[in-house]
């Protein structure tokens, strides 16, 4: 990147977005003062979404320097309000994940945390392109409320040890808009853009550490080891530059996590994993997450210590407990979590069998979190109203042996409409062939 161009508006002064569009198009470093005030004019309205989509795009293919990131985070952050949360006593952390397919760890994660003392704020997103997003897993048990006030998250917090909510109108609005308009402009996928819109929603709302779920594989918006270390080396510089605890894990994202996809088939897996019976590999990522929560939290030394207070709060029941009672607080029915009946449920299931004899050799994840939201698990457009019943049970996973004619996902779903093309979509994400691959560590590396 160059100097700015003759004749670039400097700021203070009114806001002129051609001019910053054409200059991040051109490669020229923004200044700082000039992306504060494009930020707060686009939170206000001032600057339309057409105009905010351009300069994202610039942004996917220019990048933003450190400066530039600084500013756009600050800029993100205070275009709203940042929680003081300093009356819960405590290390408040939270979690946050970059994203995947069958990711629910957030549901079991908070409920545990908080049942070993540590206090979680956590503010979380709806599905974005091919993934999933808690709060649409949260909304599908009935009557669970994830747009509570800034009073009443206080208070849970507080009360409760932990609050799940979705952005509030007063917390990082800029964020909130852009959150939304990069889903439908495919703008998703680009680190700085990515790190800001973590980091601004998560230091609003008044956490003192955060551990970062950085995915990578190919169900992830990071494909490749490089740009997920990358991105979460960026995060930590962030958070470390407004004196906030950040430890990041690389989790592998090459098949879906767990054998569930779809907003209240995940549900029912979180609940499990609280009962000790979840699969292996979410169980795993599960645990490690939270017991770097509990170390930042300074309820254990070491994550190995951690654990030993996880399994406890697992085999005694406080954790499921503690999920009921925030399922209560928050307005849902607790009865769903002891009988998942009463959460929404597929009127039928097709499974997909397999074409031979052999092993999974490999599932392309993004493939299959696109079938989701083909199905209506996900969202096609902003405004896209989502099935929260429907979804894939994964029978078979990489490395599993399969029999032709033998299913490999079973499908719940509501509507034929899209199932054909639903089917042949997972079919074509799997690959099988006659010998078994070579393992894939779950936590690809820790970073802090």
């Amino acid at each position: 990147m160059g100097t700015p161009p003759p004749g670039f508006l400097l700021w203070p002064g009114p806001v002129r977005p051609y001019e910053l569009i054409k200059a991040k198009r051109d490669g020229h470093p923004l200044p700082p003062g000039s992306i504060r005030e494009f930020i707060a004019a686009y939170t206000r309205g001032d600057v339309p979404d057409y105009q905010m989509s351009a300069l994202c795009m610039a942004v996917v293919f220019r990048g933003l320097n450190a400066e530039e990131l600084g500013a756009w985070t600050q800029a993100m952050l205070e275009s709203g309000e940042v929680l003081d949360l300093s009356e819960t006593p405590g290390i408040k952390v939270d979690k946050h994940s970059t994203g995947g397919v069958g990711d629910k760890v957030s549901l079991s994660l908070a409920p545990l945390a908080a049942a070993c003392g540590v206090p979680v704020p956590m503010i979380s997103g709806r599905g974005l392109g091919h993934t999933g997003g808690t709060l649409d897993k949260l909304e599908s048990i009935p009557g669970f409320r994830v747009d509570l006030s800034v009073a009443d998250y206080r208070r849970l917090v507080r009360d409760v040890g932990v609050c799940l909510i979705g952005q509030t109108a007063t917390l990082a609005p800029a964020d909130k808009k852009l959150y939304a308009l990069r889903d439908v402009t495919a703008t998703v996928d680009c680190l700085p853009l990515i790190a800001s819109s973590i980091m601004s929603k998560k230091l609003a709302e008044g956490i003192d550490a955060l551990v970062l779920d950085v995915k990578v594989g190919s169900g992830a918006f990071m494909k490749r080891l490089e740009d997920a270390r990358a991105l979460a080396r960026t995060m930590i510089a962030l958070g470390t530059a407004m004196n906030r605890k950040v430890t990041a894990l690389l989790t592998d994202m090459d098949q879906p996590l767990g054998r569930a996809v779809g907003n209240a088939l995940e549900v029912v897996e979180a609940v499990e994993m609280l009962r000790g019976r979840a699969p292996e590999d979410y169980t795993e990522v599960t645990l490690a997450l939270t017991a770097e929560m509990l170390v930042l939290g300074g309820k254990a030394a070491t994550p190995e210590q951690a654990r030993e207070l996880l399994q406890r709060a697992v085999a005694d029941g406080s954790a499921l407990r503690k999920l009921k009672e925030i399922v209560q607080a928050q307005g849902g029915d607790p009865r769903a979590i002891d009988d998942y009946s009463r959460l929404p449920q597929a009127r039928a299931t097709r499974d997909v069998p397999a074409p031979g004899d052999g092993f999974v050799t490999a599932i392309d994840t993004e493939a299959v979190g696109l079938a989701a939201v083909a199905l209506g698990a996900g969202r096609q457009r902003v405004d896209s109203l989502i099935d929260p019943a429907v979804g894939f049970t994964l029978l078979r996973k990489v490395g599993e042996p399969v029999k032709a004619g033998e299913p490999v996902v079973r499908v719940h779903y509501n509507n034929e409409g899209p199932l054909k093309d639903v089917e042949e979509r997972l079919l074509a994400a799997y690959s099988f062939g006659a010998q078994i691959p070579a393992p894939r560590p779950l936590v690809v590396e820790r970073l802090e």
